[in-house]
């Protein structure tokens, strides 16, 4: 296994320990929130760290380009599901983002056995880093109602974008 493929991992393991704080915070502002917002950040910064070791040290793998993007999934969906559940993010958001998730991992399905690869859009990478960094804002600010509706436009914006990005670019996939 890479280096990357176990930073990837130390990321997926780093979700629950997230969601424990979260869940300990109780959605207030206080050290367990801090200690949230810090084991995000970290989980988040992997994502990062784990590309460019990828890239720059030749260890690029299958295993790399499924977990990687599973594992920036899980984070941010772990988080925008507890957001829910304290009413800081609304469900039909939610359900956007999920329907996303498996239209674009049901595209990727349909193309392999015809031998195409549906690599990740840059419009993607911004959707996640967007994310991302709204989900920072709300950990640290989360009474904030405004900032609140302007990270769900935003993670709204970027999700319906890079989802249809996908499809156009990638709809004959569905033809073939």
């Amino acid at each position: 296994m890479t280096t990357a493929s176990k930073i990837t991992l130390v990321r997926v393991f780093m979700i629950p320990l997230v969601m424990i704080a979260l869940y300990l915070s109780k959605g207030v502002t206080g050290l367990w929130m801090w200690i949230s917002l810090g084991l995000f950040v970290i989980a988040s910064v992997t994502d990062y760290i784990d590309g460019q070791i990828a890239r720059k040290c030749n260890q690029v793998s299958d295993f790399g380009k499924f977990l990687d993007p599973l594992a920036d999934k899980l984070l941010t969906i772990a988080v925008m599901t507890v957001f829910c559940e304290w009413g800081r993010f609304p469900a039909w958001a939610l359900m956007l983002v999920l329907t996303r998730e498996f239209a674009v991992t049901g595209l990727r399905l349909v193309a392999a056995p015809k031998g195409r690869v549906i690599a990740a859009a840059w419009s993607g990478k911004v959707k996640t880093a967007s994310t991302m960094i709204g989900q920072c804002a709300v950990l640290v600010f989360p009474e904030n109602a405004a900032l609140l509706w302007v990270v769900t436009a935003v993670i709204v914006v970027t999700t319906v974008y890079s989802g249809v990005e996908y499809f156009i670019k990638n709809w004959n996939c569905l033809w073939d």
